[in-house]
């Protein structure tokens, strides 16, 4: 897949999530689409690109895997949780922008897909899906909260055009920073293994209302480790 191709798919997922907020109310389906997204990525994390960074960088990984957990962790702080499907904001009747979990979602967005097409490592396909996968429910969440925020339309889709420049530019950057510069890849990828690995587990284990499982999630779930089992 050439890198102009996936650019515009990262620009399409952003903006289908973003529309699907404003065609449709009813937000049940989105909850399924985040489960499979969870399982989806905890399996190619697990199956293929965990043993592989193990494997090729030794475990010094595990040093950057802690890192991009716990920054991941200190990102969900300001987010309030919106890399997970949250869309919980206060409002006292006025408009306002949720700086804090605009600004937190970006670099997350940034970071996640900077290993992509890091050239020594086979896990490009997977990890470029997963990124797809995750970018749709985190779309969604991001204009729900916009919409809850007073944000007028227009307002609210420009910065979904912002939020969505952020992913094509981590992607180049990464290219450059580690293909053209020839740094060592390892600690951007280990990184964003913990990112994702905070993210998938918060997924599954928060996936339904009180903490409980239905059996649609629990389908959405296992259809995600099915496919990612048959992409690793």
């Amino acid at each position: 897949m050439t890198l102009y191709l996936q650019i515009f798919l990262l620009f399409v997922a952003v903006f289908t999530g973003s529309l699907l907020v404003d065609l449709f109310r009813k937000r049940a389906n989105f909850k399924l689409l985040l489960s499979f997204s969870g399982g989806f990525l905890l399996t190619i994390i697990f199956t293929h690109i965990l043993p592989e960074s193990y494997h090729l960088n030794g475990n010094t990984i595990g040093y950057f895997i802690l890192v991009g957990f716990l920054l991941q962790l200190t990102l969900e702080y300001f987010s309030k949780g919106a890399e997970h499907g949250h869309t919980h904001v206060h409002q006292d009747g006025h408009s306002f922008f949720p700086i804090a979990i605009f600004l937190s979602l970006s670099v997350h967005s940034f970071i996640e897909v900077m290993p992509v097409n890091v050239h020594d490592h086979a896990h490009t396909g997977s990890l470029y899906w997963g990124v797809i996968l995750h970018k749709i429910p985190e779309a969604i969440a991001l204009k729900t909260i916009f919409n809850a925020s007073g944000l007028s339309r227009l307002k609210s889709w420009i910065f979904v055009g912002l939020f969505s420049l952020t992913a094509p530019l981590g992607l180049v950057s990464g290219e450059f920073v580690l293909n053209t510069l020839h740094l060592d890849p390892s600690w951007i990828l280990g990184i964003a293994i913990g990112m994702f690995l905070h993210i998938s587990t918060t997924i599954i284990f928060e996936s339904s209302e009180g903490h409980k499982l239905n059996i649609m999630k629990l389908v959405s779930i296992l259809l995600g480790f099915g496919i990612g089992v048959l992409m690793s």
